[in-house]
């Protein structure tokens, strides 16, 4: 495979996975993408479950999994399966364990699938870093399998599924001793309990590896499956999710960056899309995400370019950031920048940025200047009557600039060949490309780029993401360094499938370490246009708006450009012991000016310190009304009452010298 990952880059094709059989359903195997969820009630209320399970599986939920945090909610998993199958639903259950061996025993013998987290299922996680010896880790190893053992036993007695599922934030403290926090280490967790269970001739596995940064996620994934093909020989079905995406927009785009850039690459058996939301809101966006790939290996295939590249030239296991050489704010070691789309505007005026982060106030002849601006505006063949603030610059077309009485005042942007026919200016100046056109046509073009060129990449390849990534490879195989906007466009599509499209093709790219910048293209003119195009789960306003935002949430879940804080909001379960969404809003609505600072909102212990590995401060339920505070893994305040919590959340910020107050920027 190359890249010892995935199938060649010149085509899709879904890597080929063991079928895995999950009560009447088939994972693996080319079998179709399954779309999964979890419930949020509270097992034991028997009622509220089964109705949320039937919510669920009438939305298009192919499994539902189950909290089962101890023997009690196991055993009550034969009541909800039987209420539910006689009222004719056959839709196949998944047990969630997390602590307890004996609940997954016993669930074993009732549903369809278990799930277990090698993190802390046997293991223990007390964040010591204690060092192993060779002999102490072997001997660990040993108790893991005489405690696992029996549970693969069960599950191959009864034709019981299970998922091994590794989680980013709860690698037990021997993982984390010997790996550190990382993708490896996330894989090797997972292996060894992998290796018990085929040492049993145990193969109804389905693995992940998930975390609230799609970067480690990806990572993660890649690298469990080139280790599984290099030490057996074949790869076990994968379910795909990024956990605490969080809610809203931004959970979607965060799913979709990690889910949509493994599918990308024909990784991927069964997803679930992990938001703090009910679980029945859960599904249209995977479905959204699956349905991109419906006829995708009928598709064509993208050429190859200069040479038939055996290798990747990129390490796709580790982030490292395209050389390209800095013109103007664009490329080198800067942040990427953000274009914004107004040349469908019949005018434009001040008031019109405002939807981009640029609010005129008339009175004061100042702009009120937003942390996620645009940094260019592209008017197409119009120019501007009026003075823009100094951090927002003007792209237009060359016939336009062409015309312009001040050409110092926009950058030109030529499309393809036009940029072959006329003297380039020894400013700087954009190159619109389409990497799925002829190949001696794009490398003619990229033979005249000179010290003032950006590129411009898009493709209208139905496979856009790996379209673009080839090109972007072969630029970097002919020593190109000029700094690269990635285009990402949609026409005729619902606002919601333009949202997982951009964050795929774009966020995707982003990840491996492509783009100096994104440019949103959707070809909608009026958010009649949106109405129109079907159900949307997105309130949208104004397309500038909705393009502007989507591209800085994608370089935010990308972590390439932070312009806001950021939320590790776990989807709920019946674990929770608050209100998630009420609870989230909350504190979003008293801490979303807080740029760069990121907070993690967790129901339960088990979604506590661990789950949060990625976030600055936790506000993690400890009992009911009760909410422990946390700076990163370290508890800072234990069993605050929860009409209390927001405030204590807000002096422990205070204390730790991240609190301000909501400003904005204001220039002449």
């Amino acid at each position: 495979m190359t890249g010892q990952y995935c199938h060649p880059l010149t085509e899709y094709k879904r890597l080929k996975t063991r079928e895995v059989r999950v009560g009447n359903l088939l994972i693996g195997n080319n079998n179709p993408i399954r779309i999964q969820t979890m419930t949020t009630a509270d097992t034991m209320d028997t009622d509220a479950t089964v109705a949320e399970t039937i919510r669920c599986i009438e939305a298009g939920a192919e499994l539902v999994r189950i909290t089962a945090p101890s023997k009690k909610e196991a055993e009550h998993l034969a009541v909800i399966k039987k209420i539910i199958r006689d009222k004719g639903y056959n839709t196949p259950l998944v047990a969630d364990i997390h602590f307890t061996p004996n609940a997954a025993e016993i669930a074993a013998k009732i549903v369809e699938k278990v799930r277990v987290n090698p993190g802390n299922y046997i293991d223990k996680k007390k964040f010591d870093f204690i060092e192993y010896t060779d002999e102490q880790y072997t001997a660990e190893i040993d108790r893991i399998r005489e405690r696992f053992t029996p549970l693969v036993k069960i599950c191959k007695e009864h034709g019981t599924a299970m998922r091994i599922g590794t989680n980013h934030g709860s690698l037990s403290d021997r993982i984390m001793s010997r790996y550190g926090d990382s993708p490896i280490g996330m894989v090797e967790s997972a292996m060894e309990f992998l290796r018990i269970a085929r040492d049993e001739d145990y193969h109804q596995i389905i693995l992940s590896m998930k975390s609230s940064n799609p970067q480690v996620m990806v990572q993660a994934y890649r690298l469990l499956v080139k280790t599984m093909v290099e030490e057996f020989g074949e790869c076990y079905p994968l379910h795909l999710g990024v956990t605490e995406a969080g809610d809203g927009e931004d959970g979607r785009i965060k799913s979709a960056i990690g889910i949509g850039t493994l599918l990308e690459d024909g990784i991927g058996d069964t997803i679930r899309v992990s938001l703090t939301e009910d679980p029945e809101f859960e599904i249209p966006v995977c479905q959204d995400i699956v349905k991109r790939y419906d006829n995708r290996a009928d598709h064509e295939p993208i050429r190859d370019l200069i040479q038939d590249i055996k290798t990747i030239k990129y390490n796709p296991f580790k982030f490292s950031k395209t050389i390209s050489k800095p013109v103007n704010n664009i490329g080198g070691e800067q942040v990427p920048v953000v274009i914004a789309d107004y040349s469908n505007e019949d005018i434009i005026t001040p008031e019109n940025l405002s939807t981009i982060g640029y609010r005129y106030d008339a009175a004061t002849d100042k702009w009120n200047i937003s942390d996620a601006a645009a940094d260019y505006i592209y008017t197409g063949n119009k120019l501007l009557d009026f003075n823009l603030p100094g951090t927002l610059q003007v792209i237009c077309n060359y016939r336009a600039w062409e015309n312009a009485a001040d050409k110092s005042k926009y950058y030109p942007l030529y499309v393809n060949g036009e940029f072959l026919h006329h003297t380039t200016p020894e400013q700087l100046h954009f190159v619109l490309l389409n990497a799925n056109d002829e190949p001696l046509k794009l490398m003619e073009i990229v033979k005249h780029v000179n010290n003032h060129t950006i590129l411009v990449v898009g493709s209208n390849n139905q496979h856009t993401m790996v379209s673009v990534r080839w090109f972007l490879t072969e630029l970097k195989q002919l020593g190109v360094e000029c700094p690269v906007i990635l285009k990402a466009e949609n026409r005729d599509k619902t606002i919601d499938e333009q949202l997982i499209d951009f964050a795929t093709n774009a966020g995707g790219l982003m990840l491996d370490g492509f783009g100096d910048g994104i440019w949103l293209w959707n070809n909608m003119q009026s958010i009649e246009n949106i109405k129109a195009s079907g159900r949307t789960y997105l309130e949208v306003k104004n397309i500038h708006q909705f393009l502007n935002n989507t591209a800085f949430s994608i370089l935010q879940a990308t972590r390439t450009r932070i312009s806001k804080t950021e939320y590790i909001s776990c989807p709920s379960c019946g674990r929770t012991l608050f209100d998630l969404q009420d609870t989230t809003a909350m504190i979003r609505n008293a801490t979303n000016h807080l740029k760069g600072v990121k907070i993690a909102i967790m129901g339960c212990i088990v979604n506590g310190p661990g789950e949060m590995a990625d976030a600055d401060f936790g506000y993690v339920g400890s009992g009911p009304g009760k909410i422990t505070l946390y700076k990163n893994k370290d508890v800072v305040k234990r069993n605050i009452p929860n009409e209390n919590a927001l405030d204590e959340l807000i002096q422990l910020l205070k204390d730790n010298g991240v609190w301000t107050e909501p400003t904005e920027v204001l220039e002449h």
